[in-house]
């Protein structure tokens, strides 16, 4: 048995869950092998799971997203592909110091929240020695699209009067020159991927002010200021770049995180992959699932979202590729069975199955997730 399942968002971890659901089969199948592989997409969590993996923790003092300075963590392994010969992976997690979490008393900043912490976390990254980079975007309580992280990371952003334009998405209004010249040149031999479950532009209908704005604070009008603030930003860029600003602008990924996928495309030379496939490479899932029989997935919530690029969606995927059964199990299922079947899922089993009051589902998480795994230990393994 392979578990390859994501978090429980405010209930479990990735670890968690697995160790959960292999004591609740074993307590239906006695002796059973079982094998874990705790996965992410890309967005908040996908730093634990590296760790969990066997990646070392690395620590860094970087500043959030409203200036206070905040402790990160990012993930290396030495030599692990894609790396370099002789350099390292570093798995790092933009929420890790520019996440929502950090708002202080989670007060909203949707026009001053910044992503220049994000850039001190990649630079922590390269001076531990990391010559690819998977870089894990989700979370943020910003929309700068990335223009703190790469003046972090040695660019200059200025007004007409020649000044430093303010932190945040709101003041890129001012900006009049950009100049990326200066970024840290080590970034020129990095291989940086992009990893995010999210395909949006920058700007838009569906950019990353109008769609993802208003979970982060902004108002109707903040949003669109956000939006005419990126747009003049990729304008800006443009002069200093050329045309793969606009390019860039348009680009899946770019939309990710308040934009600071945007600031990856164009700054970092960012390749974007799909954030689940990146992390099975990253975490050695291909090996397990050679040596699997039947593969259990899951996630907190299984609904829509799921069949765009989630964890449960990206191991099913490669599941059934591999000719294997794969069942899953989540707090709340908002998937009817054939979407389930068409995302290679043949049955899920939720909490609030056994639990339907959801704050007592997630209080008693792990007790419901043994008693939900060992239920389907009975239906498929006994």
């Amino acid at each position: 048995m392979l578990i390859a399942a994501d978090k429980f968002k405010g209930s479990l971890t990735a670890v968690e869950v697995a160790e959960h659901v292999t004591a609740g089969l074993r307590r239906a199948v006695p002796g059973l092998t079982v094998s874990a592989v705790p996965v992410a997409d890309g967005g908040d969590g996908t730093v634990a799971a590296a760790l969990a993996a066997g990646f070392t923790r690395h620590e860094a003092r970087v500043t959030g997203p409203t200036g206070a300075p905040v402790t990160a963590t990012f993930a290396m392994r030495v030599g692990t592909p894609p790396a370099v010969a002789g350099g390292g992976t570093a798995v790092v997690e933009m929420a890790e110091a520019s996440g929502l979490q950090h708002l202080p008393g989670g007060v909203f900043a949707p026009l001053t929240a910044t992503t220049y912490g994000t850039g001190e976390l990649l630079l922590a990254a390269l001076d531990a020695g990391a010559t690819s980079i998977v870089f894990g975007v989700g979370g943020s309580a910003t929309t700068d699209g990335g223009a703190g992280m790469l003046t972090a990371l040695g660019a200059r952003f200025l007004d007409a009067d020649g000044a430093p334009v303010a932190p945040g998405g709101g003041p890129l209004r001012d900006l009049a020159t950009a100049d990326l010249s200066g970024l840290d040149p080590r970034l020129a031999t990095t291989q940086i991927v992009l990893a995010s479950d999210v395909d949006n532009p920058l700007t838009g209908p569906k950019g990353a002010p109008a769609v993802y704005g208003p979970q982060k604070g902004a108002s109707e009008a903040d949003v669109a200021t956000l939006d005419a603030a990126l747009a003049h930003y990729a304008e800006v860029l443009g002069r200093a770049v050329g045309p793969k600003a606009a390019e860039a602008a348009l680009a899946p990924g770019a939309g990710a995180a308040g934009g600071i996928g945007y600031g990856a495309l164009v700054g970092l030379d960012a390749a974007f992959r799909p954030g689940i496939d990146v992390m099975l490479d990253v975490l050695g899932f291909a090996p397990a699932l050679a040596e699997a029989t039947f593969v259990i997935t899951g996630e907190g919530s299984l609904d829509e979202q799921t069949l765009h690029g989630k964890a449960p969606a990206g191991v099913a995927a490669a599941a059934r590729a591999a000719g294997l059964d794969v069942v899953a199990v989540c707090g709340r299922l908002q998937l009817p069975p054939e979407a389930l079947a068409a995302a290679g899922i043949r049955r899920a089993y939720a909490l609030t199955d056994l639990e339907p009051d959801p704050a007592r589902c997630m209080a008693e998480a792990g007790p419901l997730l043994e008693r939900a795994a060992e239920r389907l230990a009975r239906d498929f393994l006994v």
